[in-house]
């Protein structure tokens, strides 16, 4: 997840940190939020849905939304 907030969506990598909110530190916005649901759906087989994503701010808990759905 970290190379590809790096490599793909050009976040420095000193704004990156569990505790870092997606969209006040590390700048996430809604289009780079477009593009990391593809490539989530794309690399761990699963659709996020909108409604679970309900209080996800910072980058620990969207990981571990991620891990929940992959570890199901």
């Amino acid at each position: 997840m970290r190379a590809f907030l790096i490599d793909d969506l050009e976040i420095d990598e000193e704004k990156i940190s569990d505790d870092a909110t997606l969209k006040e530190d590390m700048g996430i916005d809604s289009l780079d939020f477009v593009d990391i649901v593809v490539i989530v759906e794309k690399n761990f087989g699963f659709k996020i849905k909108p409604e679970e994503m309900t209080g996800v701010t910072t980058l620990r808990q969207f990981c571990d939304y991620i891990e929940g759905k992959v570890n199901k």
